[in-house]
């Protein structure tokens, strides 16, 4: 058996068991591929993850940097009580379009604001409204300002909140330093910033499965 499909048959089998796609998450896959959204969904595994995640940290008011089609929205948004919300900011109207209808068939369109823009103009303006700090904040956008991100998210995440960013092996790239390739360099700076910064404690995961060789930064927000 080849690598890649032990990874597929180990992935099938968690998900299976441990968190299957339900109808509303299945037909957000359909409809983003109908659509031709880039193929860059979290697994349904991954997906589970981040709403335990979620629960675990208690969290009341999420942050997600990067929609696309609404699937790891879903995941997010379902550990949220009646009063929670969760912010998701999405560079292309096309995919913002998509989304909103994933998330409104999921029954989760009260508790879920998509904004369209470039996060890096987005997160200043949603600064401007002087918003209840974040418990968590999910980044899965463009790799290159990752850094940038990472940085917004601790000034709109409480003491004690949990930041995560997604997709930081690169395919193993993330570890050559002479790289010159946006993403691995947006990679390292955000890890250098989360082991660096005063407010923060991390660590990086390398992980594999169906999306292949990847892995996420997990970060603490201190006082």
């Amino acid at each position: 058996m080849s690598e890649s499909r032990a990874w597929d048959d180990v992935d099938d089998y968690f998900i299976t068991h441990l968190s299957p796609n339900d109808e509303p998450l299945e037909a957000a896959l359909r409809d983003s591929d109908a659509a031709e959204l880039p193929q860059a969904n979290v697994t349904a595994n991954q997906g589970k993850f981040l709403q335990l995640l979620a629960q675990i940290q208690g969290a009341r008011r999420i942050l997600e940097i990067g929609t696309l089609g609404g699937y790891s929205t879903i995941w997010l948004a379902r550990a949220l009580p009646a009063d929670g919300r969760l912010i998701s900011l999405e560079y292309s109207a096309r995919h913002a379009e998509v989304a909103g209808r994933n998330i409104a068939r999921a029954g989760l369109d009260a508790l879920v604001d998509v904004r369209v823009g470039p996060a890096l103009e987005s997160l200043p303006k949603l600064t401007d409204e002087n918003p209840e700090p974040f418990d968590l904040v999910f980044i899965d956008a463009d790799k290159a300002n990752n850094p940038h991100y990472v940085e917004w998210a601790v000034r709109l995440t409480r003491a004690g909140g949990v930041i995560i960013v997604d997709n930081v092996v690169r395919g193993g790239r993330v570890a050559d330093a002479d790289s010159t390739e946006p993403d691995v360099q947006g990679t390292r700076a955000a890890i250098e910033l989360i082991a660096a910064h005063p407010r923060l404690t991390g660590t990086a995961i390398q992980t594999v499965g169906s999306k292949g060789y990847d892995g996420f930064a997990l970060a603490r927000v201190l006082n």
